[in-house]
């Protein structure tokens, strides 16, 4: 058992299930975590191996947990560049670039935002037992932007819950074909999986998921309008779909638009930039917030 690392705490308050009772004693580890480790036998109540989760503690117990070293992850380290707009010990936002996949999938095994933070960061205290970064929320492959990554336990648990619970601002900026008749707005449209095409998201009355989207005209510029988007959900796709339901798709999107150029710019895909991420640290508790300057690609189509 060499490398692990053994923590004891006595429990200060009785009368609640095991997991629970950890789980106030150790927050830097997720309840998930705790409870594969009292599943595997590596809890100990006085002395005593216990693999129920929701065993009773009265109080009093002597508990010892038991932490094997971190399993690595079957993914190769990649020395891609990062723009890197925030890093601490306990989070990491970098302005992703369109075209760079944030999770490695099926076809995309590498290059991906995940295999180069593995590179780029030093020490990573793993996420659920597995040395890596938490991936908190996504990106698209071809929207770039500020996207947040944890690199512990505690730090993912306080992200994905400032995301589920609406606490953290995530703002874009987008061009759109047409012109709104309005200068804001709000679209309330649930979204699922196109019931045809299965590589797609569509707005879907039955089945589909609650998604909101908060949006406002920056600039307008003719034939297209340079809008702003908050997303109070983060469904798949969300704005693309979203905006193409209202009849302004995003300029450039292989998916839900037309066109692959626009005034003799020959366009990556959609041109969406993931502008501005405020949030609270999980630890200091102090306000974040990351602009990510927009890509030379969208300056180039606003000029």
């Amino acid at each position: 058992m060499n490398n692990w690392e053994y923590r004891q705490v006595t429990i200060q308050q009785g009368k609640q299930r095991l997991d629970r009772a950890l789980a106030s004693h150790f927050p830097d580890l997720s309840r998930s975590r705790l409870q594969k480790l009292i599943e595997q036998g590596n809890i100990t109540v006085d002395g005593v191996v216990v693999t129920n989760k929701k065993s009773p503690v009265q109080g009093g117990e002597e508990i010892c947990v038991s932490l094997p070293p971190l399993q690595p992850l079957n993914l190769e380290p990649e020395f891609i560049p990062l723009d890197v707009l925030y890093e601490d010990e306990q989070l990491i936002i970098i302005n992703k670039p369109a075209g760079l996949v944030v999770h490695p999938a099926p076809g995309n095994e590498t290059g991906t935002l995940v295999n180069a933070l593995l590179a780029h960061c030093d020490h990573l205290a793993g996420i659920g037992g597995v040395e890596r970064p938490g991936i908190v929320h996504r990106l698209d492959k071809d929207t770039s932007g500020a996207i947040v990554v944890a690199k512990t336990d505690f730090s993912h648990q306080s992200l994905q819950a400032q995301i589920q619970e609406k606490t953290a601002i995530r703002e874009y900026m987008g061009i759109v074909h047409g012109s709104p008749k309005e200068e804001i707005g709000v679209i309330n449209l649930p979204i699922g999986r196109h019931p045809i095409h299965r590589k797609k998201m569509a707005v879907v009355e039955k089945g589909g998921r609650n998604a909101i989207t908060h949006w406002w005209v920056e600039q307008r510029l003719g034939n297209y309008t340079l809008m702003g988007f908050r997303l109070e959900t983060g469904r798949t796709h969300q704005i693309r779909v979203h905006c193409a339901a209202m009849g302004h798709p995003i300029v450039g999107d292989p998916v839900y638009s037309r066109g692959k150029s626009l005034y003799g710019v020959k366009l990556s895909g959609q041109i969406l930039h993931a502008r501005k991420l405020e949030l609270t640290h999980p630890v200091t508790a102090e306000k974040i917030s990351a602009i990510a300057p927009l890509p030379p690609e969208f300056t180039k189509l606003m000029n």
